[in-house]
């Protein structure tokens, strides 16, 4: 199964997250978020740029920029 980066999918797509390729501090602070493999996501939308991501994750919004969504992997 192809694995997409959170930042591709469109809104209202959902997935479970496969992995978090990110490192260091910017890792810690991605799974300090709840963002972690196992877990349940949908994108909510978008702002008008396109940046930032809005996402339902545990019954609550998230937002993140789109350069660290791409560290986040969905299949």
């Amino acid at each position: 199964m192809t694995r997409l980066a959170m930042r591709r999918m469109k809104d209202n797509q959902g997935g479970i997250i496969a992995s978090v390729k990110a490192a260091g501090e910017l890792g810690r602070r991605i799974r300090d978020m709840g963002l972690v493999p196992g877990t349940e996501i949908r994108i909510q939308g978008r702002a008008p740029l396109y940046d930032p991501v809005a996402l339902r994750i545990k019954g609550f919004t998230l937002t993140l920029r789109n350069r660290e969504a791409d560290y986040i992997e969905v299949p």
